[in-house]
């Protein structure tokens, strides 16, 4: 599996890769339903796809990472080179969304994305890793628990005001 850091090309991500990017989201309407992220989580366009990854990649030190298989896009990682909010003193890095091919989970993906995301942070000398889970995520909740990450808060989300758990891995 290899990662590749989505790059747009004069300020705009590539169609074909957008579209592929646009697939994986869709298939994930369940998560998304806990997330409200999207309108209509049973159909979510490619406009909405761009505007919620230009959102992500807006963040100072924000990646996202495309995690493939044999060519195939199995899943993405956005990550955050630090916490966005003002003077949080947080020195961690975060991954702000792991999301895999839903018609690929419980084949390994997650766990195979999730490390290679932390072999990235800890080649960049990062001694932790964090991620807020929703709390509605029982299924998000227990996976990041099965990768050694331990609860440190309850706390709201920055964008919707959702209840979630801030979880820490020491790398």
């Amino acid at each position: 599996m290899i990662l590749q850091p989505l790059t747009p090309v004069d300020g705009a991500l590539p169609g074909p890769v957008l579209t592929e990017v646009a697939a994986l989201y869709a298939t994930n309407h369940a998560f998304f339903e806990l997330s409200g992220d999207f309108p209509d989580p049973g159909r979510i366009t490619v406009e909405q796809v761009a505007a919620a990854l230009a959102d992500e990649l807006a963040h100072d030190g924000a990646e996202v990472l495309l995690a493939r298989s044999g060519g195939r896009l199995v899943g993405l990682a956005a990550t955050l080179a630090h916490h966005p909010g003002p003077s949080s003193g947080d020195p961690d890095p975060w991954i702000g969304l792991l999301l895999i091919d839903a018609t690929a989970h419980r084949e390994g993906y997650g766990s195979a994305v999730a490390g290679l995301v932390e072999d990235r942070f800890r080649a960049a000398g990062r001694s932790g890793v964090r991620l807020a889970v929703l709390d509605a995520n029982a299924a998000g909740l227990a996976f990041w628990h099965a990768q050694g990450y331990s609860a440190l808060r309850s706390s709201r989300d920055r964008e919707h005001g959702r209840e979630c758990t801030v979880m820490r891995k020491a790398l």
